[in-house]
């Protein structure tokens, strides 16, 4: 008789003692991938469970649904429907969104690179190829927002790999910017480059951060430099480079209109229309509430 693959108490222990501080938690097969649907929740038949954005109250014992499986119920962790998931079990995730938490997920050294130069320090995970950049509160989940880089918070999990190190800080406006989606343009034929006569600058007056202008000059010369390597979602890029500098620069009155001058010259040496340009900065002034 063929004996019972022995549930991996390393995991289950690692799962209670979650669960216990308040972190949703559930088991991952091979591959870092979540146990599929029962049969009787197939496609979604059963109509998910309550904390999906469908309709519907799953109330399937098995760890269906993926992320929304993620529970801190120790009974539920410890029950008969799971002790099978955690024979097979290779990995313990989470739901950040449930604790508030966001997941920058950096695949590999290019991204690591990326976000030391981009985005502000937090606490990190090493994970087996890259890190894991955990800040402080909640934005919609995204896949490859950049080259390597994947955005896990609400409705998504991530691989717990341990608390990290470092102070955790709040999650910056770099970061949620990275998930906004750009309706495409229709494009019309590349105009003539030209700067802008007039463009929203900031007030001046905000307290400013930057302690030289070397500063301000290195994130100016890197927007010019990401807007002018782009080789698709050229719009997009606009919009996101636009909304980085704003988030960086916009608030202390550092910017002015011959750095607002430069950024427009390179999106428009991409193709973009001064129309282009002036909406994707005013989406901008707008989606920081300037």
């Amino acid at each position: 008789m063929t004996q019972p693959v022995p549930i991996r108490r390393d995991h289950l222990t690692s799962a209670l003692d979650l669960a216990a501080a308040g972190v949703p938690v559930l088991p991952l097969r091979i591959h870092k991938a979540p146990f599929g649907n029962c049969p009787d929740c197939a496609r979604n038949t059963c109509g998910g469970r309550p904390n999906m954005r469908v309709p519907g109250s799953c109330v399937c014992p098995w760890p269906c649904h993926a992320w929304a499986a993620a529970t801190t119920d120790p009974g539920v962790i410890t029950s008969p429907a799971w002790a099978r998931a955690w024979r097979e079990a290779t990995a313990i995730a989470y739901h950040p969104g449930g604790i508030r938490l966001t997941v920058v997920d950096l695949d590999n050294a290019d991204a690591i690179a990326w976000a030391t130069q981009h985005l502000p320090p937090t606490r990190t995970v090493p994970t087996t190829r890259g890190q894991h950049w955990i800040y402080a509160g909640t934005m919609p989940s995204a896949n490859g927002v950049r080259p390597g880089v994947d955005i896990k918070s609400r409705m998504s999990y991530a691989r717990w790999l341990g608390p990290g190190t470092g102070t955790m800080t709040d999650l910056p406006d770099a970061v949620r910017a990275l998930v906004v989606r750009v309706p495409s343009p229709v494009r019309t034929a590349p105009r003539t480059i030209a700067v802008p006569v007039s463009v929203p600058v900031p007030g001046r007056g905000g307290e400013c951060r930057h302690r030289t202008p070397t500063y301000l000059e290195r994130g100016i010369a890197m927007a010019e430099q990401r807007i002018t390597e782009a080789h698709a979602a050229v719009h997009a890029t606009v919009y996101r480079t636009f909304l980085a500098v704003l988030s960086a620069h916009g608030r202390c009155g550092c910017l002015t209109d011959a750095h607002v001058g430069r950024l427009f010259a390179a999106a428009q040496a991409k193709g973009e229309t001064i129309r282009h340009c002036n909406d994707a900065w005013t989406n901008a002034l707008t989606a920081l509430g300037m």
